[in-house]
């Protein structure tokens, strides 16, 4: 199965192991799977290393550079994630998800028939099935 990583996971992964969720560690631990990042995610770091380099400490670059350390392939924002992401379905009476780099995550792991794992709640509101909570 492919996965797409949220970009907490990646961190978890790297610094805070201990916050790992069994069933997060379960799916990263099959041999069977493939793990993707996303440029998204990336450009996320770069933005709140930026802004906030005493709490991100990390940068962009360097978040890249960890991931292809780990063997994860790179996704790419593309149009097919773009017109996925105009398609994304939230069930009816949830608040409006508001922040973009979700949204696009998710948009990558649709438009590309991927999971997106994650431990963020707030995917829940949205009636896909291209999305693992853990």
């Amino acid at each position: 199965m492919q996965f797409l990583l949220d970009t907490h996971i990646i961190l978890w992964m790297l610094f805070y192991p201990e916050k790992m969720p069994s069933k997060a560690v379960s799916v990263l631990q099959n041999k069977e799977n493939d793990f993707y990042y996303s440029i998204a995610s990336m450009w996320e770091m770069a933005i709140k290393h930026r802004k906030h380099p005493k709490a991100i400490q990390h940068s962009g670059v360097e978040f890249m550079h960890y991931c292809e350390a780990m063997g994860f392939s790179k996704l790419e924002i593309d149009d097919r994630h773009v017109c996925a992401l105009e398609t994304l379905e939230q069930k009816e009476g949830s608040p409006e998800h508001e922040d973009p780099f979700d949204r696009i995550l998710l948009a990558q792991a649709k438009g590309d028939g991927m999971t997106l794992l994650t431990h963020d709640k707030k995917f829940l509101t949205y009636d896909e099935p291209y999305v693992f909570v853990v």
